[in-house]
């Protein structure tokens, strides 16, 4: 029986199930590049680069092992632009008995393939992702009957079912499951990233990057310079110079910044990891193994499994298990249009200004800034959680709606009322002050709360908090911040609620 097996720009694995029992004889693989799909948010260019370049390598791994392929490119003149029409016109020319396809990892990409049986006339089999450490059930299974979901205790059951930083007496290597206390360390004075790895580009790399940059250099983005691994085997020496030369250091100051150093001790995986050239597992395994081979500190290797094998899973499951509604939710009602400074607009904030540069140069920026900088400005600015959504998934190379709204709505924003967040990550300047040399290149004054140099950071925490205080009074990890503010005179009180609406004006006017 003739198959059509459709691979989706992020499932560029050979162990993907919509390979599983493939007939070379009868069956076709097909990729495809739609407009569509790079559009319907303005992804970096470097991101769309970046996933064309690996979809068209691993189509050509796919022809020499003697696959027939069925590969679209962008500018093909028979190209429809979108995925559903490109399998229309695939079903029609190849006539096949039926369309396989792995499940797609977004919620609006999964609905229009389950309507492809009615409009294509034919069986449509949507087999489950299972390069995931758990499935869907795993993670309903566990979220019954529990009042509060909590990524730590999910992630210790993943932890013993794959014997992850384990003893054989089944406890935990190190005694506690948990060294996040220990990843907290500020920026030391004159640190600097390890070097990184670059690429040589092949013709076909070379030919994509000339193609983004004619169709989409309208995005917001920096296309060039193009550092990105864009197969298997480069993703796996990302991942080996990490391990090798990265995580001995990530452990300490993964919380770190330091101006000018948009990776500091961070993987840069994510973006391999989400696209399916690397695995979870492998990538899990391999950071213990370095542990045990005394190569790494516990902190380091545990606070990364963690990211992986923890929040990430977690995150996934959250998304699959409330999806659709938890789509809509806005529980503080946030809804102040996204300003300029995100898109690039000059501004005096050092912090936002180096962290939204970081995204336009390199369509990345570690998980701090992404939850303590831009993050955090938007939840005290109640910027619209649907804008701010949108921007994370346009702008990040790694960023798909299953992992990007839960860590946007969630946890930066918490617009879901608290299923991620324990409670709000809101912080005034100090944070920014304690964890980075960012301010001592700002206009702002981190100790300061009104006037000209106040951070904008300190009047819009406290403002933050007054105007949801209904709210946070009743919260069992708020009422004694807000303890605080009942002592503030009203005189301050009401310079810093002043301080506050001048801060966003002039946000609102582009003079922040």
């Amino acid at each position: 029986m003739s198959t059509l097996r459709l691979i989706l720009g992020d499932q560029l694995s050979d162990t993907i199930t919509s390979l599983e029992h493939l007939d070379l004889a009868e069956d076709t693989v097909m990729l495809c590049e739609v407009r569509e799909e790079a559009t319907y948010v303005p992804h970096h260019p470097k991101k769309i680069a970046f996933l064309f370049s690996a979809m068209r390598h691993f189509a050509q791994d796919l022809a020499a092992w003697g696959v027939r392929v069925r590969y679209v490119p962008l500018d093909d003149p028979s190209n429809t632009s979108s995925l559903t029409s490109e399998v229309q016109r695939a079903v029609q020319q190849i006539k096949p008995a039926r369309v396989i396809v792995t499940e797609p990892s977004e919620y609006r990409v999964l609905a229009m393939v389950k309507a492809w049986q009615n409009t294509l006339g034919l069986p449509v089999e949507i087999l489950p992702d299972t390069r995931f450490l758990a499935t869907h059930g795993d993670f309903a299974a566990w979220a019954k009957d529990k009042k509060q979901l909590r990524m730590e205790f999910f992630y210790r059951d993943l932890r013993k079912r794959y014997d992850i930083l384990m003893e054989p007496d089944g406890t935990p290597t190190g005694g506690q499951w948990n060294y996040d206390k220990d990843n907290r360390k500020p920026p030391k004075a004159g640190m600097r990233s390890a070097p990184r790895i670059s690429h040589k580009k092949s013709t076909m790399t070379t030919d994509v990057l000339a193609l983004v940059k004619a169709r989409f250099s309208h995005h917001f983005g920096v296309l060039e310079p193009f550092y990105y691994a864009v197969t298997r085997q480069q993703a796996l020496k990302e991942l080996d110079h990490f391990i090798d030369q990265v995580l001995p250091h990530f452990g300490d100051y993964q919380d770190a910044m330091v101006a000018g150093e948009p990776y500091l001790y961070h993987s840069l995986l994510s973006s391999y990891l989400n696209a399916g050239l690397l695995l979870p597992l492998e990538i899990c395994q391999k950071a213990e193994g370095a542990y045990r081979a005394g190569h790494v500190p516990l902190n380091a290797a545990e606070g990364f499994i963690r990211q992986i094998l923890g929040w990430r899973e977690y995150i996934r499951g959250v998304y699959w298990h409330l999806m659709p509604d938890y789509q809509d939710r806005n529980s503080l009602n946030a809804t102040r249009s996204l300003p300029a400074l995100y898109w690039g607009h000059p501004t005096q904030m050092f912090c936002m200004y180096e962290a939204v540069r970081h995204t336009r140069d390199h369509a990345y920026s570690h998980h701090i800034q992404r939850l303590m900088i831009t993050g955090n400005f938007a939840l005290l600015a109640g910027l619209d959680v649907k804008q701010v959504q949108d921007w994370y998934l346009a702008v990040y190379s790694d960023a798909y709606e299953w992992v990007e709204m839960p860590n946007t709505l969630g946890m930066a924003l918490y617009g879901d009322g608290g299923v991620v967040a324990s409670k709000p990550y809101a912080a005034s300047g100090k944070y920014i002050h304690r964890m980075s040399n960012y301010c001592q290149h700002c206009h702002y004054d981190p100790d300061v709360m009104t006037g000209d140099r106040a951070c904008p950071f300190n009047a819009l925490y406290w403002d933050f908090l007054v105007r949801h205080e209904t709210l946070f009074r009743g919260h069992q990890r708020m009422p004694y911040v807000l303890s605080t503010w009942d002592k503030f005179p009203p005189e301050k009180q009401n310079a810093i609620r002043a301080q506050a609406a001048l801060t966003l004006k002039k946000m609102d006017e582009g003079t922040l």
